[in-house]
């Protein structure tokens, strides 16, 4: 049976949700931050947004993974493989196999206890071999108390790394880079500037799915603060910033509307045609790559794209 250390309580989820909603809502302009889409309805929508022909994403760090994870293990050499936001683990199951000859332990590490737990199960139940130790944790906050080990490789994909501003990016990968021996590496996913009508459409799909997943927000709030936000009543908006290179997801109100939190005593007015800005996802070129891993204390070793060059993985190593 796999191991589960838990960092996080429902009351700190709580606090945090309050936190976040009473300070964005609150701002100008309007912001939430996107980690607050992934409920259990939230997950499986993204889940479905991956298998969406328009969000190549997903598809083109698989590749990726396909094609070189022979080659990351044997750079590394890793006993222990630790990844942030581990999610399902799809991908994570061909770094676990090119690493059965090194690896020893498993680190999935991802807020959802529940999640991780059925999918630390499934794995170690494949893998019967392998240490399996499920950390349920917010690994912005709680990088310091993660497990360590001799060659550890400490992996972050998806992209999800875009989902920060430049500022907390640095800051974020600096505390993975104090956590690091001499010997670990990062693997970093990181989508990659391309056409811009692709970008866009890889947030705004015809199905409609994505701006679900956007409005999804709104129930999770509405659940858990007791708020009467009408999702409807908000359009889905993807745009390209071409000064930041980030796509911007955002939700704008249809009407004048003044929106309800029982739980916070908040009232919040939305004018017609105002936005709340959901989720940023940055998109990267190989020279901001390196001088951001370079202010954070490391240094790009290796560069892996798909063959249409949509997508990154890199391997980084301390300074």
């Amino acid at each position: 049976m796999p191991v589960i250390d838990h960092f996080l309580t429902p009351d700190d989820l709580d606090k945090a949700l309050r936190h976040d909603v009473t300070e964005g809502l609150t701002a100008t302009p309007k912001t939430l931050p996107p980690k607050w889409f992934y409920d259990e309805r939230g997950s499986e929508l993204f889940e479905e947004i991956t298998r969406l022909e328009e969000y190549y994403p997903t598809r083109r760090e698989r590749a990726i993974l396909t094609e070189h994870a022979p080659e990351i293990a044997a750079e590394t050499g890793a006993t222990m493989l630790l990844e942030l936001g581990a999610g399902s683990g799809e991908k994570t199951r061909l770094l676990l196999d090119a690493l059965s000859g090194t690896l020893q332990t498993y680190v999935p590490v991802d807020v959802s206890a529940d999640f991780l737990a059925g999918a630390a199960e499934q794995l170690a139940a494949d893998h019967p071999g392998l240490t399996v130790h499920a950390v349920a944790a917010d690994y912005e906050r709680h990088l310091h108390l993660l497990p360590t080990g001799d060659r550890r490789l400490v992996a972050f994909l998806g992209g999800t790394i875009g989902n920060m501003t430049p500022a907390e990016r640095i800051s974020f990968l600096g505390g993975v880079r104090a956590t690091m021996d001499p010997d670990d590496a990062l693997l970093l996913g990181a989508d990659l500037v391309k056409d811009e009508e692709r970008l866009v459409r890889a947030y705004d799909d015809a199905r409609g799915v994505t701006a679900e997943f956007n409005r999804n927000v709104l129930y999770v709030i509405n659940r858990e603060l007791d708020g009467d936000f009408v999702p409807l009543d908000y359009a889905h908006v993807a745009l390209w910033d071409s000064d930041n290179e980030w796509i911007e997801m955002r939700l704008r109100s249809l009407k004048d509307q003044t929106v309800r939190l029982a739980q916070l005593g908040l009232e919040v007015h939305f004018a017609a045609g105002e936005e709340v800005r959901t989720e940023i996802s940055a998109k990267f070129r190989r020279a901001r790559l390196e001088s951001e891993l370079a202010a954070s204390g490391l240094e790009l070793d290796r560069l892996w794209t798909d063959p249409d060059g949509d997508f990154s993985l890199s391997l980084a190593r301390p300074i």
